[in-house]
């Protein structure tokens, strides 16, 4: 098998973590022969498993054996590498006859069960099983709550990050302080709509290395609409970065009586 690599500078987003399923898939079936790593999990449970499947839930990554599987968070610095090791202590390593994974600088965990039992696909914002009226029921409970809070909640928009808020609120014409019971139907049923669409569009971008490049909004000083000077600030109770245009961006007020 090829030599894969990945590094992450920020938090991955779902997409991302579609890729790595997919550099993974190689291994379903295929038997650990070894495994290491410092990793705080019963290691040596998964010596001499099969692995079963491997698949992707918002930011997780979930490598499946029979009755528990690993789940893996890359955190803010984790990264990979596919028979390939970098010059540090992996968190854990699978190897196998014929290639290896190494994980390293991130979150891993032993879940028992299946997945199925465990994970509603309806919320994962990739998955084929994606339910936009699921989601809409969920943010108009968040009444009071920022659009910009309300669409990092992976209860909701499962592998939705900083990245896809800023690009996917500037898409919309949306301010990122807007109060979600401010919001017109009609236009929170685009954002969410919006939201699916640009994760596939990250994911298209993400494969032929153009994704930054094709960012409208996210990190830039000036707005693609009006030109006009962006604002950068960290918004919500989340406190996470905000990139929005006062000018083309609009804050939704309550209508006065």
């Amino acid at each position: 098998m090829k030599k894969v690599f990945f590094i992450a500078p920020v938090m991955p987003e779902g997409p991302s973590i579609v890729i790595l399923k997919e550099e993974l898939s190689g291994f379903i079936g295929k038997k650990v022969l070894e495994v290491s790593g410092n990793a705080k999990i019963d290691l040596l449970r998964m010596k001499g498993k099969k692995i079963s499947d491997i698949q992707s839930w918002g930011k997780h990554c979930l490598i499946s054996f029979d009755g528990f599987f690993i789940r893996i968070h890359l955190l803010m610095f984790g990264s990979y590498r596919i028979n390939e090791r970098k010059d540090a202590p992996p968190r854990l390593q699978l190897l196998f006859r014929n290639g290896e994974i190494n994980f390293y600088t991130c979150s891993v965990r032993i879940v028992e069960g299946r997945t199925e039992d465990l994970y509603d696909w309806r919320t994962d914002t990739m998955s084929d099983k994606w339910s936009p009226v699921k989601a809409y029921r969920a943010v108009i409970e968040q009444k009071n709550e920022m659009i910009c809070d309300s669409l990092l909640d992976q209860e909701i928009f499962a592998g939705v990050g900083n990245i896809i808020k800023n690009e996917v609120l500037y898409l919309a014409k949306v301010h990122p302080e807007t109060r979600v019971k401010n919001i017109p139907e009609k236009k929170l049923k685009e954002i969410i709509k919006i939201t699916r669409a640009y994760c596939f569009d990250f994911l298209f971008w993400k494969k032929r290395f153009e994704l930054k490049k094709n960012f409208k909004m996210h990190t830039k000083k000036t707005c693609p609409d009006c030109n006009g000077s962006t604002t950068l600030k960290w918004t919500g109770k989340r406190d996470r970065r905000s990139f929005f245009c006062n000018k083309c961006q609009v804050k939704y007020k309550v209508k006065p009586i």
